[in-house]
């Protein structure tokens, strides 16, 4: 099975979130962990603590091409974005973008007429967008709707920063409004970090099934976020593997690797597909 994590970091300063480790992760760590695990490949999320991660990422890519894809990001304010998003996939490894869009000031921009600019130039240019949006979800609806070729994917299965146990789900209903759209996707991406209970986390695998069955196997993409978990690449990889079995073999084929290939239109050159 190719294996193909749809959400990591890499960094070599700034300070991260509390959730995070607080050391960088290289690009030279991330592989040795990945060959450990069994990972094939690995999309990188430049994160917004170094403001080089983005030029690092781009060096990662361009240094290991069948390892790392990036969905990266610029500022949404900046005076040429629209050249900048023009020429976006022209940078190695750039697959796509992702923004975090969870502030008050954010709601305004989803709601209003503030990212019309991304949202059709996107589509234009077949570049997808991951967003981290738990509190506006009910936003993205509209959003997907009128832009039907506009691949959206669903940072963290739409749970709320920092949030466990039944916390984590709060917002299901509104995750699987979305599901009606086909153009919206999920990461199912750090996922032991909403359990409460011990892994490999019973607690958690009757909300994973019923936001696959909603999305199914081509839109519901693993991940790990690996510096945010306190298990190994492995068990992470293994809890989908080992310990949902709800979901069958060709279906778990789709979630670990090959749907988000497909999706982000990413074809590493040993992989099969």
């Amino acid at each position: 099975m190719f294996i193909a994590d749809s959400h990591i970091h890499l960094w070599d300063k700034g300070k991260p979130r509390s959730a995070h480790r607080q050391t960088p992760y290289s690009a030279i760590e991330a592989l040795a962990d990945m060959d450990k695990a069994c990972v094939n490949a690995a999309i990188i999320q430049p994160p917004a603590w170094d403001p080089d991660a983005n030029a690092i990422a781009i060096e990662a890519a361009s240094k290991h091409p069948t390892r790392f894809g990036i969905l990266g990001n610029f500022s949404l304010q900046a005076p040429n974005k629209l050249e900048i998003l023009s020429g976006w996939k022209k940078q190695a490894g750039m697959l796509g973008l992702r923004y975090i869009l969870n502030d008050p000031l954010h709601a305004q921009w989803l709601e209003g007429s503030e990212l019309n600019w991304l949202w059709s130039g996107s589509q234009e240019h077949s570049i997808p967008i991951a967003i981290a949006a738990s509190s506006h979800l009910p936003l993205l609806g509209p959003i997907a709707k009128k832009h039907p070729h506009l691949r959206l994917i669903i940072d963290h299965l739409g749970v709320p920063l920092d949030a466990k146990g039944e916390l984590a789900f709060s917002h299901i209903n509104q995750l699987l409004d979305l599901a009606k759209y086909p153009n919206v996707s999920i990461k199912a991406s750090a996922v032991p970090s909403y359990a409460n209970d011990p892994y490999p986390h019973p607690s958690i695998q009757a909300q994973l099934k019923i936001i696959f069955n909603a999305f199914g196997a081509n839109r519901f993409f693993w991940g790990s976020d690996i510096t945010k978990l306190k298990c190994s690449w492995l068990e992470c990889i293994e809890l989908f593997t080992l310990h949902s079995p709800w979901m069958k073999a060709s279906e778990l084929e789709q979630v670990m690797g090959k749907a988000l290939l497909q999706h982000l239109d990413w074809k590493p050159e040993h992989t099969n597909s």
